[in-house]
């Protein structure tokens, strides 16, 4: 399944029951087409691809596994919370963002946030090891939503984010030492990897 990060909805969790050691998530999902979210389809909550396991009144039911509460900060969901929601790509829509797989790598924690004109420029910090994908004017992902990156540094990097993406998603929402959702782009995942098998193969 592939998205592209740009958020079609704001959802927001209706309940979370706790079974056998992971979880069951149910969201309520207005602005998504019904026909999005059917049985098996998938569907990127916050940047968490998880699939239709069972239809609710306005949303569905996701099933959560121990791996993905481990990566991500589903764990930490309580009743109530806002969540950005995209259905997955189908034949014949628009692409937009950048290529999103759902597949988190990790947690970024907001480090600061101030105003910047009419947009919001927030500084962010995720492990030395995701830091090494992340460059200027690449693709990240953060809680589903595709940004561009403005600078980095060793351990941070900083996005902007424009006066509709503020009032469309999450993210102008979260408070200083807030954690989100990072997915990487793949393009750099795949090209270190490349990089990586070349050095190797000359050894």
């Amino acid at each position: 399944m592939m998205f592209t990060g740009i958020i079609q909805a704001l959802g927001r969790v209706a309940a979370v029951t706790e079974q056998a050691g992971d979880l069951r998530l149910q969201i309520e999902a207005p602005g998504i087409e019904a026909a999005r979210m059917q049985l098996g389809d998938s569907v990127a909550v916050s940047g968490v691809c998880l699939t239709v396991a069972a239809l609710a009144p306005g949303g569905f039911v996701a099933d959560v596994s121990r791996e993905t509460l481990d990566l991500t900060t589903i764990a930490a969901w309580r009743q109530g919370q806002r969540v950005n929601l995209e259905a997955a790509l189908r034949a014949g829509d628009a692409l937009g963002g950048h290529q999103v797989s759902g597949h988190v790598d990790g947690l970024a924690q907001l480090v600061d946030s101030h105003g910047d004109a009419r947009s919001q420029r927030l500084r962010w910090r995720a492990a030395p090891g995701l830091m090494r994908f992340i460059a200027t004017k690449g693709s990240v992902a953060l809680d589903g939503v595709s940004l561009t990156v403005n600078a980095v540094s060793a351990q941070e990097f900083t996005v902007n984010l424009i006066p509709h993406t503020l009032q469309v998603t999450t993210l102008g929402q979260l408070a200083v030492g807030a954690q989100v959702n990072l997915e990487i782009d793949p393009i750099a995942r795949y090209t270190a990897r490349l990089l990586e098998s070349a050095a190797d193969g000359a050894h």
